[in-house]
């Protein structure tokens, strides 16, 4: 989908600036700009999702300990009986 739009550039000291209109805002609070040819492509920078972060990362060189697999304890859910508030009779 091309979305082209005309925008004004503008001249800041030794840069140049882009107005992006606001229906083509970028997410976030940063962005990568390349150069293609005679063009400028600017793509919003993605942050790594946790499991594309762990993935990427090398097994740790350590041998851990084998750990006891324990069934769990058993657990009541009932509320305890007794001395109950906002009770009707």
């Amino acid at each position: 989908m091309s979305t082209a739009r005309h925008v004004r550039l503008l001249q800041e000291g030794g840069r140049q600036t882009v107005e992006i209109p606001a229906d083509l805002k970028l997410p976030g609070d940063e962005a990568v700009i390349r150069k293609e040819g005679d063009k400028l492509v600017l793509e919003p920078v993605r942050k790594p999702s946790l499991l594309a972060l762990l993935a990427s990362w090398e097994p740790m060189p350590y041998d851990w300990p084998e750990i006891e697999d324990l069934p769990a304890e058993p657990v009541d859910l009932d509320p305890p009986r007794g001395n109950r508030t906002n009770e009707t009779k």
